[in-house]
């Protein structure tokens, strides 16, 4: 996957012409990291995703699914892609992975106690997310408000600007993320 994800990577940067000088100073990330990411030395943090998606003007689960097989219309349990952060605790599962043609998608997310992600941006500006926790409990920041949301709860937003994601704890957090497109 992430030899996949590093070629993808470097495909879209060469599709626009850009150096990869040109990418760190677009995204913010050393030229060593990216093009590390490039060669598969290092796996991609989610918040490098998060910038590149943000240039390239993909979610991440957009740029996931180029790196994965055609999507199915169903896809089963045992099918579903996965993807971790090791470094920050959060674990991905696309349930339903992006389609052509389709605006929505649903994630499966989960966040190890004290895991906290921030982005600096949104991958595609106006992008509606409705985070709906199965189990523990996720603070969500969208700018400057912070979002404290439980078992059962559902927070809908628009993205804009910066948002971050944290498991207070003492539990993991899992909720479902359902992904729109503007």
């Amino acid at each position: 996957m992430d030899a996949r994800l590093g070629a993808r990577l470097a495909e879209l940067r060469a599709e626009r012409g850009w150096s990869l000088g040109e990418l760190a100073e677009r995204t913010g990330v050393s030229r060593s990291t990216l093009s590390r990411a490039e060669r598969a030395e290092i796996s991609p943090t989610a918040s490098l995703l998060n910038r590149l998606c943000a240039v390239h003007g993909r979610t991440m689960s957009q740029l996931l699914s180029e790196v994965e097989a055609r999507p199915a219309p169903l896809v089963r349990a045992a099918d579903q892609p996965v993807w971790e952060d090791r470094g920050s605790g959060f674990v991905r599962r696309s349930v339903s992975p992006p389609h052509a043609g389709l605006r929505g998608e649903l994630v499966e997310a989960r966040l190890t106690a004290g895991a906290d992600l921030a982005y600096d941006r949104p991958p595609v500006p106006g992008l509606e997310q409705h985070i709906w926790v199965l189990d523990g409990t996720l603070e969500v920041t969208d700018r400057d408000t912070v979002h404290r949301v439980g078992p059962g709860d559902c927070l809908r937003l628009r993205v804009w600007g910066p948002t971050r994601f944290r498991c207070p704890g003492p539990e993991d957090t899992r909720y479902v993320l359902a992904v729109v497109l503007p």
